[in-house]
């Protein structure tokens, strides 16, 4: 499996963003991913894009999931 990128598009506040980043340091332990988070907040365009769909979470690039993340459907996706 080649390594892959991770984004999370989050929020101060947001309790289903702080359950989506609990699970990917959960599952990073496992190798093939590196992950970082960037808040909505921080910027207009991304806070355009994402304001009410946070927690969204891209990999290598492709929307994911929002709102919520299943942790084996994760490991299929980053396996795709």
């Amino acid at each position: 499996m080649e390594h892959r990128e991770v984004i999370v598009y989050s929020r101060k506040g947001c309790h289903l963003c702080e359950i989506v980043k609990e699970s990917l340091v959960k599952l990073h332990k496992r190798g093939g991913f590196d992950w970082r988070e960037v808040d909505v907040d921080s910027d207009a365009e991304l806070r355009r894009l994402y304001n009410d769909q946070v927690p969204v979470v891209f990999i290598n690039g492709h929307k994911a999931f929002k709102y919520r993340m299943d942790e084996q459907e994760f490991l299929k996706k980053l396996a795709s």
